[in-house]
């Protein structure tokens, strides 16, 4: 199961960065196969495998990692940050309002 995730981030990450799965593969020097085979979660990819395609896509482990560690949630809390920060005042008040009010409602341990 952490391998779908894990293909997914990188399948996204990929066309974020405009590559084609040839493209890719041919940059990471595996065949287009095995890349398809990975971002559908049918592989776990390898560890100098998934370095390679990293710095191919420019995107870090925190973001290839951060729907299948249970720190993930903090990477997400810093991108949604950054994302609220770049909105006009107005909207980010207006955001903000929503996140207390779904934390105020939120099920406490």
């Amino acid at each position: 199961m952490i391998e779908k995730f894990i293909g997914k981030k990188i399948q996204f990450y990929r066309k974020k960065a405009g590559l084609t799965q040839d493209q890719l593969a041919e940059q990471i020097d595996i065949s287009k196969n095995h890349l398809s085979s990975i971002e559908r979660g049918i592989y776990s990819v390898q560890i100098d495998t998934l370095v390679c395609i990293m710095n191919c896509l420019n995107c870090s482990a925190d973001e290839i990692f951060c729907d299948v560690i249970d720190k993930g949630t903090s990477f997400k809390s810093s991108l949604l940050y950054d994302k609220i920060q770049a909105l006009p005042t107005e909207e980010q008040i207006r955001i903000l309002e929503v996140v207390e009010t779904m934390v105020k409602t939120a099920k406490k341990p």
